[in-house]
């Protein structure tokens, strides 16, 4: 059952400041408050050790903290580890910690479902149904880094915003999460550690570029070709290739940042010389990188893994035009932890 109360996370620290003046208290607790909710990340107004009890007996009859809870945990053969994450309201979206030697990596979900139609997807079959709130994306991250510790005994290195969700169709809420993240007074992470992966919505991509936004963009692609990319993601009908070309060619010119192409290639839909070669012309707006990313199926056969032939020939061609690209094999397939299978199968 949801509260009625107001979450406490959905105040800035000044309006809690001004909470504790309106009761006849200092304004400093407010700066208590802000730094256990969000330096601490603690769940409960009774582990506030600095504050009176009746202090915080008043901060429960006004207030909930709405955290989010691990539901359940799937370790994968390979390290990785899925979390289903239940929300509040009872929804649940899922995140993954995907270990390599060097690095741990938290991808995080930012809506329940997505706005977003990608065919390849199990996430877009769910549809959105409500955009994450700042805290419930931040509380996925620290849940991660606890489990980076304990599985892995190291902590969180990397953060990318590639789970359930179209990152940029909740644009508000997932830059105050980056900037809670960042925030010495959140987890003091570096922006250069997360990268926002969005199928591309040129509106948004340019607000990026105009808010100065410090992290890393990533694009998910997957043809250069108008006609292939609307029978991939048919969304693209109304966010077209030269409008995203453009908007990244602002985005750079802004933040003289590259970007960084995720691309699939499929059996019979984008693996022909024809394909390589749009994409190599793509590539020539703005520095650029790729990566070739294995699919991961989601059980009805309408897309194939395309031979190593293609994935050789993509590679050849962009290192012969000096366009880095590298291959990502999937983590976590077993467990449907892989790019592309998140649907709360758990």
């Amino acid at each position: 059952m949801v509260s009625e109360k107001k979450d406490i996370r959905a105040l800035s620290k000044q309006e809690l400041r001004d909470f504790f003046v309106s009761i006849g208290d200092q304004a400093f607790r407010g700066n208590q408050v802000y730094e256990w909710l969000w330096n601490k990340g603690i769940h409960n107004f009774e582990d506030m050790t600095n504050i009176s009890k009746e202090t915080r007996k008043h901060l429960e009859q006004n207030f909930v903290i709405n955290h989010i809870e691990v539901d359940s945990l799937q370790k994968s053969n390979d390290g990785t580890i899925k979390n289903a994450v239940k929300l509040h309201d009872g929804f649940v979206v899922e995140s993954v910690l995907i270990p390599t030697k060097s690095r741990t990596t938290a991808c995080v979900s930012s809506q329940v479902g997505c706005s977003l139609d990608c065919k390849f997807c199990a996430t877009s079959r769910l549809k959105r149904m409500r955009n994450l709130n700042p805290d419930e994306i931040f509380d996925q991250v620290v849940a991660i880094h606890k489990e980076s510790l304990l599985y892995h005994d190291k902590p969180l290195s990397n953060i990318v915003y590639m789970g359930m969700g179209e990152p940029l169709m909740n644009y508000k809420n997932v830059l105050e999460s980056v900037k809670m993240i960042t925030s010495e007074e959140g987890l003091g992470m570096s922006p250069k550690r997360i990268t926002l992966s969005t199928s591309g919505v040129p509106k948004m991509i340019k607000k990026l570029a105009d808010d100065e936004v410090k992290f890393n963009l990533a694009v998910s692609l997957h043809s250069a070709i108008q006609e292939t990319r609307e029978q991939i993601m048919p969304f693209a009908k109304s966010f077209t290739l030269p409008d995203l070309r453009e908007s990244l060619e602002y985005w750079y010119a802004k933040t003289n940042r590259r970007i960084t192409y995720e691309y699939i290639v499929w059996k019979d839909i984008n693996d022909t010389e024809k394909d390589v070669d749009a994409l190599i012309q793509f590539c020539q707006s703005v520095p650029c990188k790729i990566n070739l990313i294995e699919y991961n199926p989601i059980d009805d056969g309408e897309f194939q893994q395309a031979a190593n032939s293609a994935l050789d020939m993509y590679i050849e061609k962009l290192e012969k035009n000096r366009i880095p690209v590298t291959v990502r094999r999937s983590r976590g397939k077993d467990i449907d932890a892989a790019c592309g299978q998140l649907a709360n199968k758990s």
